[in-house]
C-alpha cells in the first residue's frame, strides 16, 4: 500500500510540474473551466491524460464536498485537452441529481448514491440505460469548531447528536467536560450550523449520528436537515466560513474545507483513543466499504461505527453519476475522457494533496472498467 501511495504522489508531482502549483480555494468561483482557444489537434496527451476526440463544453454540477478535487482535476485535464471546457457548479448533491435527471448536465456529483426513484427518473434522459454511481472521491467529514481557548476537543456520537439537536447548548456542559478533562471550556453558547441546501454531506453526517447514537438522534438520515434549531448556511464553504467567523460555532464539512486555522474535533469511538479527522484515518474506514450496487452501479455501503484503532467514523464517498447507456453523442467523448483521467492513477494521485482519500484499488479498478463501457 505504501508503494502504491508513493507512486500516486510521484505521478501527482509530475502532473503539477506541467501546469504549476495548485491554488485551491474552498470559497472560489462556482464554476471551473479551461480555455478552448487552442484549435490545434486534440488527439495528443499531456502526461498520461488521453484526450481522444474530446471537445466542446461539459456541464456538470452537484456535491460541493468534491469541489476542491474537481478544481485540481480540471486544472490538469484542461491543460492537456485544450479543446474541452468543464463547468462544474458545486450547488449540492440534491441539485446536482435534479439537474442530471432533467438532462441539463453530462454528469453529476453526489455524496449519496442514487435512490430508486432517482434511478427511475434518470431513465428518461439515459436512452436505453440509466444513471449509475461511480465512487471517485473519499474523505472524512470533519467537525469544525471555534471555541476560544480550546485547541483540542473530543466528542462522541451521542454528544454530537445532542449538540446538533439543540439538547446541549453551552460549551461548558457537563457532557462535553466529561470527554475533555482538564480543558478550559468557556461559558459560551453553542452555535451549531447545518446545510441549508440538500446535501450528501448532510446525508452521511446524519447516517453516522443515526448509526452511532440511535437513542439520541431520532431523525431519519437524508440530504435535507431535519432537526429543529441551529443555524444554516449554503454549501460546505458556507459552513466553514461560519465556523471561522463565529465564536462558539460548530459544523460539519469535508476535511478539505478545514483551512485558515479551523480546528477539528477528535471523535471518540470504541477504539482505545479518540480518532482525528485525517486522510489516513478515513482511508482505514473507507477500505472496509462494500459494493452493494447491482449491474454497472457501484454504490458502496459504508461502516459508520468502526471499532478499529485509527478508523475515523464520519466519512463520505462522492460519486460521479452518469448514464451507463444513452449518453449524449456530443458530450460522450469528453465525458469518458475526463472520467477516465480522474479515475486513473494520476488523477487519484492528486487527491491526498487536495485533502481527500483516493479510492481503494479494488474499487477504482471496477470504476475504470465501467467507464470504458459507457455509451
Amino acid at each position: 500500500m505504501k508503494l502504491q501511495r508513493m507512486n500516486r504522489r510521484a505521478l501527482a508531482l509530475g502532473a503539477l510540474a506541467v501546469s504549476g502549483a495548485l491554488a485551491l480555494s474552498a470559497c472560489g468561483s462556482d464554476d471551473t473551466g479551461g480555455s478552448n482557444g487552442d484549435e490545434t489537434s486534440n488527439t495528443q496527451a499531456a502526461g498520461n491524460i488521453e484526450c481522444g476526440d474530446a471537445k466542446g463544453q461539459l456541464q456538470a454540477s452537484g456535491s460541493s464536498a468534491q469541489k476542491n478535487a474537481i478544481d485540481a482535476w480540471v486544472k490538469q485535464y484542461t491543460a492537456a485537452c485544450k479543446n474541452v471546457q468543464i463547468n462544474y457548479r458545486p450547488d449540492g448533491s440534491g441539485a446536482g441529481i435534479t439537474a442530471f435527471t432533467q438532462g441539463q448536465t453530462a454528469f453529476a456529483g453526489s455524496d449519496s448514491a442514487l435512490k430508486p426513484e432517482e434511478v427511475e427518473a434518470s431513465k428518461k434522459i439515459c436512452s436505453g440505460g440509466q444513471g449509475i454511481d461511480l465512487p471517485m472521491v473519499g474523505g472524512p467529514i470533519a467537525v469544525g469548531f471555534n471555541v476560544p481557548g480550546v485547541d483540542t476537543l473530543v466528542l462522541d456520537a451521542a454528544t454530537l447528536a445532542k449538540i446538533f439537536d439543540s439538547k446541549i447548548t453551552n460549551w461548558n456542559d457537563k457532557a462535553i467536560a466529561a470527554l475533555n478533562p482538564g480543558a478550559k471550556l468557556p461559558d459560551l453558547k453553542i452555535q451549531a450550523f447545518h446545510r441549508s441546501d440538500e446535501s450528501g454531506t448532510t446525508d452521511n453526517f446524519t447516517k453516522y449520528l443515526k448509526a452511532a447514537a440511535p437513542k439520541d438522534w431520532k431523525y431519519e438520515p437524508g440530504k435535507s436537515w431535519e432537526a429543529e434549531g441551529g443555524q444554516s448556511a449554503q454549501g460546505s464553504s458556507g459552513l466553514a466560513q461560519q465556523v471561522k467567523q463565529v465564536s462558539g460555532a460548530i459544523s460539519y464539512f469535508e476535511l478539505s474545507y478545514a483551512k485558515g486555522g479551523i480546528k477539528t474535533v477528535d471523535i471518540k469511538t470504541e477504539a482505545a483513543e479518540p480518532v482525528k479527522a485525517t486522510i489516513e484515518n478515513a482511508t482505514a474506514a473507507i477500505g472496509a466499504a462494500k459494493v452493494v450496487g447491482t449491474g454497472k452501479d457501484l454504490a458502496l455501503e459504508l461502516d459508520y461505527t468502526p471499532s478499529a484503532d485509527g478508523a475515523y467514523p464520519i466519512v463520505l464517498v462522492t460519486y460521479e453519476i452518469v448514464c451507463d447507456k444513452g449518453n449524449k453523442a456530443d458530450t460522450l467523448p469528453a465525458t469518458k475522457s475526463f472520467l477516465n483521467y480522474i479515475a486513473s492513477e494520476e488523477g487519484q494521485g492528486l487527491l491526498e494533496q487536495a485533502g481527500y482519500a483516493p479510492m481503494p484499488d479494488e474499487i477504482i479498478t471496477k470504476v475504470r472498467e465501467t467507464i470504458s463501457g459507457l455509451s
